[in-house]
């Protein structure tokens, strides 16, 4: 019997979680190097879990299936194809920084250690899953360690913005349920059996009508974790009130639970309802790229800034995903990834910044680069990746997905770019009035530069924004296949045809799955 890799990424979080609720509360300086100790292992799985992924390979790899309740169709299920695979990736990584960059938490540190790794194992488990109720159990197990990190150490508004984190998305969940439900019944009814299996109902034989209400059901629920816009009001308060490792995990992968879903279950449950609704997705998309950056300008908080930002990049992945190109879907995974690598690292700086001089005021600040250049330079080299400087992470996902999208979505292709010119205006207008000019508030005076610790949280991060950049082809070999998967039963099944990749594709490496 194989090593049950993927059983192990979810549930060594969960025995670690345990471990450290057995430390006693008066060890409290124990607490938090022991979480970052045991962190390592789910990342040192997902890190054998990448580079053993079989390149060029289409399906699920590493599947482990063991029945629930059979008569019901119920059963753990797990997977991991190319979609999936960078994503589990970047959860892992993601856990050990955001907690060694908590070293500020000093009340009821054990709780707030255990409340990271349930998350860290209910974030894995979304990406593993496929059974559909295993699926719900690890979207909803996200949810609570979520909404007491912001609720118990968030700011002043925690509660307040934990609340409205909980009922947003507890809304489009309920929803989401009925509609694995409706899913279940629709198998009895053609198969004679029920089931939960997603590969079991891929078979499925739905009318339009039905599609079109399932996907509405399961869109609601994506369409708020994402959030796509009008449905965004909960992200800027939940990003400005919670504690930096909850902004970190937030929108570096949380808010991936709204896009992943929509290219996993959407595209892959619903192929007519989604090419239907590809103007409407599409509309909503570019709203969320252009309004994210506006409001991004006009930010007097460095904080909020950057959680509007990510309503922007989000819009781009959204556009990259209902464009139902190779390229644009592509550029939609990746740029997953480099969004959770970029913004992570901004949320971890204003995080630094805060611990310094206690605002998060861009009035406040100004001329930091004199007497912190490291931590400036990173910065700025950041919000150049951000932006989508060539060379670097950001360009690669977006210059996928906009070149992906003109030949379905010429108009919300040619819109979507305005949106990069906005994130150089946002990004590079608050790094001015933050970093460079003269010192004309005397605390800033004596900001720290980085120190080793923090250096060491932000190095790796800051590497893979230029090796992403570079070669981009480590994560696109794996999720291309993948990726092309999805769009062959979106043709098997539709009147739909995906538009042949261009040269400019071929020259990413594109198509490998070709």
């Amino acid at each position: 019997m194989t090593f049950p890799i993927l059983a192990s990424l979810i549930l060594t979080p969960v025995a670690a979680a345990l471990v450290v609720a057995l430390v006693p509360n008066r060890r409290s300086e124990l607490h938090l190097p022991l979480g970052i100790t045991l962190s390592m292992i789910p990342l040192a799985l997902a890190g054998w879990l990448f580079f053993a992924f079989e390149k060029g390979v289409a399906g699920y790899q590493y599947t482990q299936q063991a029945w629930w309740y059979e008569p019901w169709g119920m059963s753990w299920h797990v997977g991991v194809d190319g979609i999936s695979l960078a994503l589990v990736a970047l959860t892992a990584l993601l856990v050990p920084i955001s907690l060694a960059a908590s070293t500020s938490i000093v009340d009821r540190t054990k709780l707030f250690v255990v409340f990271m790794l349930i998350l860290e194992a209910g974030l894995i488990g979304v990406f593993l899953a496929l059974d559909m109720i295993l699926f719900f159990l690890f979207f909803e197990v996200v949810l609570v360690p979520m909404y007491f990190i912001i609720g118990v150490w968030g700011g002043e508004r925690r509660i307040y913005a934990a609340y409205k984190f909980f009922l947003y998305t507890a809304l489009g969940s309920a929803l989401m349920l009925a509609g694995i439900i409706a899913l279940a019944f629709f198998h009895r009814d053609q198969a004679g059996l029920l089931s939960f299996d997603y590969q079991e109902l891929l078979n499925l034989q739905l009318s339009d009508n039905a599609q079109l209400w399932l996907f509405g059901a399961f869109g609601l629920a994506f369409a708020i974790k994402v959030p796509i816009f009008p449905l965004h009001t909960w992200l800027p308060d939940a990003h400005v009130e919670a504690p930096t490792a909850g902004s970190v995990m937030l929108a570096g992968v949380l808010l991936k639970l709204g896009t992943y879903g929509f290219i996993r279950f959407n595209l892959g449950l619903f192929p007519q309802a989604t090419v239907d609704l590809v103007p409407v997705m599409a509309t909503l998309a570019v709203i969320g790229i252009l309004y994210g950056a506006y409001v991004a300008i006009v930010q007097p908080d460095l904080k909020k800034l950057v959680a509007y930002s990510s309503v922007s990049h989000l819009g781009f992945i959204v556009l990259g995903t209902f464009a139902l190109t190779q390229a644009a879907v592509e550029g939609a995974v990746i740029q997953m990834v480099n969004h959770g690598i970029t913004t992570g690292v901004l949320f971890l700086m204003v995080g630094m910044i805060y611990e310094r001089r206690h605002t998060k005021k861009i009035a406040d600040f100004g001329g930091i680069w004199q007497v912190a250049p490291w931590f400036s330079g990173v910065f700025l080299f950041t919000a150049f990746a951000s932006i989508g400087l060539p060379g670097l992470n950001g360009f690669v996902g977006e210059f996928m997905v906009l070149m992906g999208s003109y030949s379905t979505l010429p108009v919300a292709a040619i819109l979507g770019a305005f949106g990069v010119v906005l994130a150089a205006i946002y990004l590079l207008w608050a790094y001015e009035r933050v970093f460079t000019g003269p010192i004309t508030i005397e605390e800033n005076r004596e900001v720290a530069d980085l120190n080793v610790r923090e250096l060491s949280l932000l190095a790796p991060l800051v590497a893979l924004m230029l090796v992403l950049g570079l070669y981009p082809n480590i994560v696109l070999d794996r999720v291309s296949p993948s990726v092309e998967a999805v769009l062959d039963r979106m043709e098997a099944t539709t009147t739909y045809v995906v538009p042949e990749p261009g040269p400019l594709f071929d020259v990413l490496g594109g198509g490998q799955g070709e």
